[in-house]
């Protein structure tokens, strides 16, 4: 499903970020990406979503290099990904249910489907009784929720989450890892960069360490094994 080849990034500044990264993640998998501050785990992340381009190697993902992709077909590449962020990046003048149906309005997809999606997904995330609230009326759970929600919207293959509960509680971010352990049972790939120890070691699923711009560990059922 996803494979880097030979993967390097190196940014405007000089700053080499990956320095020659090359993994497979299957369907369906669950993995963390984890390591210290600064080691590359966003670089190795956007690439996967087109945010960003390899300076040199391949990334294919279902089998189509990425890094070829011209800039209008982005938008069609992202719509088998679901990306959520750990700043939520809701749309504060839409209610719950317009926030995710957004991601159906933009392909155009029917009224009637966008309803039944979208509040299949809300009851999905726990949130169906809050439709009609706007992002300012929850807590940071229940945004980030949302924001879970509408990334799932569209059933995409593939679910990239950066960091999804670095601004929330421990309680909550239990829930929402249940949450996220619930799409992965579904057969949607998780892949999720994380400095969180307890997560990565009481949940476990493949880690993928990363460390000044390398892999230097990829174990299945592994622990996170940096301090946090």
């Amino acid at each position: 499903m996803i494979t880097m080849k030979d993967v390097y990034k190196t940014y405007d500044n000089g700053v080499t970020a990956l320095n020659g990264i090359n993994v497979e993640i299957d369907q369906g998998e669950f993995v963390y990406i984890v390591g210290p501050s600064g080691a590359g785990k966003s670089s190795f992340i956007k690439l996967m979503y087109r945010e960003i381009k390899p300076t040199k190697g391949t990334l294919y993902l279902n089998n189509k290099d990425v890094s070829q992709i011209k800039e209008k077909d982005v938008p069609l590449l992202r719509r088998n990904i679901g990306v959520i962020f750990q700043d939520f990046r809701l749309l504060p003048k839409l209610s719950v249910y317009e926030n995710v149906a957004f991601a159906l309005e933009v392909i155009e997809e029917s009224p009637r489907n966008i309803r039944k999606r979208v509040m299949d997904v809300l009851d999905l995330v726990g949130l169906k009784n809050k439709a009609r609230f706007f992002p300012r009326e929850l807590s940071g759970g229940e945004q980030q929720r949302v924001s879970i929600a509408r990334a799932i919207v569209n059933r995409p293959k593939i679910v990239i989450a950066d960091e999804p509960t670095g601004n929330l509680d421990p309680e909550t971010s239990w829930e929402i890892m249940r949450v996220f352990e619930q799409i992965n049972n579904s057969g949607t790939t998780i892949i999720m960069a994380t400095h969180s120890k307890e997560i990565v070691n009481t949940i476990k699923k493949r880690v993928i360490a990363i460390e000044d711009g390398l892999i230097v560990r990829d174990e299945h059922r592994g622990d996170y094994g940096y301090e946090s």
